[in-house]
């Protein structure tokens, strides 16, 4: 690792790639810890609990998840429907990589199911941030109902997800970004599906 990486830095990073290889509770402390090569006493400094540790492990996937709809804005300035076209392929693309394991806002809600849990909140609210900014693109691409469109979109995707990783190789992501262009469509019909 390189040395100028600050302990907290190389905690979040092993946490973020076990947490979401392996599932947050599946991943002790003492783990993180070796595999960081920090001291036990500078884990506990940067992280009071292993709560902190999933809250920051969520603050810090949150600008990774948000790359993907920046990368379409900024290839398609102007061009609402070719963002989400982009977006909703990049997404499918994603699916089919080896190391795909779903969304990790998603994992974290299911593995903490206590609403009142401060990971559950922040993967809730992560989520939250992220679809918002798809229905922002489905405003301006003129969608007759946006709010309705993101949120089918929202639960295509969440679907399509989990049949990813469930099926693996078997599973076609194909379907998921087709399915995703019919309901564009059917909100702005000028869309073609191709």
């Amino acid at each position: 690792m390189d040395k100028k990486e600050s302990a907290k830095e190389r905690i979040l990073q092993v946490a973020s790639e076990l947490f979401y290889q392996e599932g947050i509770r599946a991943v002790g402390i003492d783990r993180i810890i070796a595999e960081s090569m920090v001291a036990k006493a500078s884990f506990y400094r940067n992280f009071a609990t292993k709560d902190d540790l999933i809250v920051a492990f969520l603050e810090h996937r949150l600008p990774r998840s948000l790359e993907r709809i920046e990368e379409a804005r900024l290839r398609f300035p102007d061009q609402p429907i070719e963002q989400l076209r982009f977006l909703f392929q990049s997404i499918s693309d994603r699916m089919k990589e080896p190391d795909f394991r779903g969304c990790p806002y998603m994992n974290t809600a299911v593995e903490f199911p206590d609403i009142e849990h401060p990971a559950h909140a922040k993967a809730v609210e992560s989520r939250h941030i992220l679809w918002c900014h798809v229905k922002q693109m489905a405003v301006e691409a003129g969608a007759r109902d946006p709010e309705a469109l993101a949120s089918q979109l929202e639960i295509l995707h969440s679907g399509a997800i989990m049949m990813a990783y469930m099926k693996k190789s078997m599973y076609n992501a194909d379907h998921f970004y087709k399915a995703a262009m019919l309901l564009i469509k059917d909100q702005v019909p000028s869309v073609s599906t191709s």
